[in-house]
This record gives C-alpha cells, structure tokens and sequence, in this order.
C-alpha cells in the first residue's frame, strides 16, 4: 500500500493513530475541541497541523476545509459518543434528539461533501445507527442517509465490530462505517482469539490502594477505606452491591444503591471491560481489578486498575509517551473516548489503496 495523507476529525488527543505510520496512513491535518487536547496531540504528532475550535463554528470549519489538500485520500471521523454511550444519561430518541453532540455527523458530511476523499472511516457506538435524524422534511437512520447522499459516490459498508475480536484485551463494541470509491478495496480484518486480563495483566504485582511499583505506569489510585473493605471481600467477577455486609456504604452508613454491575471486580479469563472516561472511579461500572483469593479470605488489589494495566487493556505502548504535566484523570479521560488505535490500525490496514 502506498503511503496515504489523512485527516482526523474529533482526534481524541490522537489515541487512535497510534500505530497508522506503520500502516503507511500518515495524518497530516487534525482537529480537537479543547487546548489541552490540542497541546497533548502536539506532543504526539509535532508535524502535524492541528486546528483547535468547534467544527460547528464557520470559521473553524473553513479553516479545516481551506487545509484539506487534493494528496489527502482519507478521512477518520470519530464523533463524540457520549450523548449515545449506553452507559450514559441518554436514553430514548427523544433525549438523542436533544444532545447537540449527536448532529456532528452533519458537519462530516459537510466536511465530505466538500472533499474528494478516496477512504472514509466514521466511528462510534453502536446505537449510533438506531438514532433517527431529520433529513430532507423526513426521519430516517443514519445508514439510510448515507446511501442516499453517497450510495453514487462510494460503495457503503457499515459493520459492528468488537475490539476484543481483533487483539485488544478489552470488550469495546463499535459501528465501523466505511465508505470508499468504486473500484477500490477495503478488506475488514479478520477476526483473531481473545486476549484475556490474565494474558494481558496478570505479570503485574498486586497493588493495594495508594500502592507504587517499581514499574512504570504502575501505581494505584487513592480510594476511600470505605470502599476498600467493601471490595476485599468481594470475589473475582462480583459485585460488591450484592454483599450481605460488606457493601459500598455513605460516610453515614448509609447503604450506596447500584446496579449489578458497579462496584464490581472483573474476571480473569475474561477481557476488560470497555473503558470508559470514568474509569478512575472505583464503583463506576466493572473497574475494579480482578483480584487474587489470600489466605485470610479477602481478595488483593481492592482498586481500579492501574494506568499502566488500562494502556495495556486499551491496546496502547506500555512506554507510550504521556507528557509529564498530563494528569491520571486527563489520561483516563481520553483513553475512555478514543476507539483502541490496534483496531483502528487493523480496520484501516485493510485498505488497498490504487493511485
């Protein structure tokens, strides 16, 4: 494949274009909503251009569009998923209607319909294709709005793919929509066996809370005793709700209320977890290490995992180069938002790419 120019909308702090160079993808226009963002995919990727604003600002969009060359071939699109996480406050089409972050895609399709793109690459969670969206005085689902404006231009596949199936130790379902000229390739890749946390993590020493290693990366967040002995004696794969005594309390007593699967460890012959922007939080849905039985009954390593142990479940560089200034919840942040770069890697290494 011939070294192909690319561009990447909502960047997530460059996460997932990770390993493109290795690909022969080489991005070389960016856009980022926040500074501190922009400052991070600087550090990254000091040779490419980053535009930092809002893509719904028209001044900001024509600048993204005054830098799109006619050598840039592909276009990554990665679209906040917040307002569609299954795991967020959003939950019927009348609440996607009312979250503005869910008509981004429009400004794609501007971006598009403004571009002589070979390659396209759009992605995000998988109820993104059940939101309905006004369209030309009608209703309709994003599939079927993207065949009607490019069903000429490009041929149209649209997948869901789960990152466990393609060499990243963590369960993340994602839509893959992907758009290329007729007469070119875009193979998906094949479908790989799971990865486990055990395989993936189960090297790294126990840690406690509040704990440091000698390992890079491997130190443990600070949680309140509280919940620490509510999670010494919750087993591998359970959830500490369900106990009969020691359950997540309030600093009154109060029993904390919570669905089955927050405060709850993960299990070791399985993968993580999707990680998501609040994977810091130890009664956050499925964050807690797994943990080891000891001889006393309890079980070790009462925490959220460490950030090394989520660079790792998140397919990135165990030595990746996070600047100094950046924070555990910054980090966490990011990684929680960004599709894992060995998937985005592995979907856009099927490209087979025809000058």
């Amino acid at each position: 494949m011939n070294r192909i120019k690319g561009i990447s909308l909502f960047s997530s702090a460059g996460i997932a274009e990770t390993y493109y160079k290795d690909i022969d993808i080489e991005i070389v226009l960016a856009n980022e909503l926040l500074e501190k963002r922009v400052k991070f995919y600087k550090h990254l990727y000091p040779d490419t251009n980053i535009i930092c604003g809002n893509i719904q600002n028209k001044e900001i969009k024509n600048e993204i569009l005054s830098n799109i060359t006619n050598d840039i071939k592909l276009l990554v699109a990665t679209p906040p998923c917040q307002g569609l996480s299954s795991i967020g406050k959003n939950k019927t089409q009348k609440d996607f209607e009312q979250d503005k972050r869910n008509f981004l895609i429009f400004d794609v399709f501007e971006i598009i319909d403004k571009s002589d793109f070979d390659y396209i690459l759009i992605e995000n969670v998988p109820r993104f294709l059940k939101m309905y969206f006004p369209f030309e005085n009608d209703i309709l689902l994003l599939e079927d709005i993207i065949k009607l404006k490019y069903q000429d231009r490009y041929i149209i596949d649209i997948d869901i793919l789960n990152a466990c199936n393609y060499g990243v130790p963590q369960t993340r379902p994602r839509a893959i929509i992907r758009l290329y000229k007729h007469g070119l390739k875009w193979k998906l890749p094949k479908k790989e066996s799971i990865i486990t946390l055990k395989d993936a993590i189960g090297h790294l020493p126990s840690l406690e809370s509040n704990e440091s290693s000698n390992i890079k990366w491997h130190f443990s967040k600070k949680h309140n005793d509280r919940d620490i002995l509510a999670m010494k004696h919750t087993p591998t794969g359970k959830s500490a709700i369900k106990n009969d005594f020691y359950y997540p309390k309030k600093e009154n007593g109060d029993r904390i209320k919570g669905f089955h699967n927050t405060y709850k460890r993960m299990k070791w012959d399985e993968p993580a977890h999707a990680r998501t922007t609040n994977s810091g939080n130890i009664g956050s849905h499925n964050n807690v290490h797994p943990g080891r039985l000891q001889q006393d009954g309890t079980y070790s390593d009462a925490r959220v995992l460490t950030i090394l142990e989520t660079l790792i479940v998140s397919s990135l560089p165990e030595n990746w180069n996070i600047p100094d200034w950046a924070t555990d919840n910054f980090i966490r942040t990011v990684i929680g938002e960004a599709i894992p770069p060995l998937m985005s890697k592995k979907i856009l290494q099927g490209i087979q790419y025809e000058s």
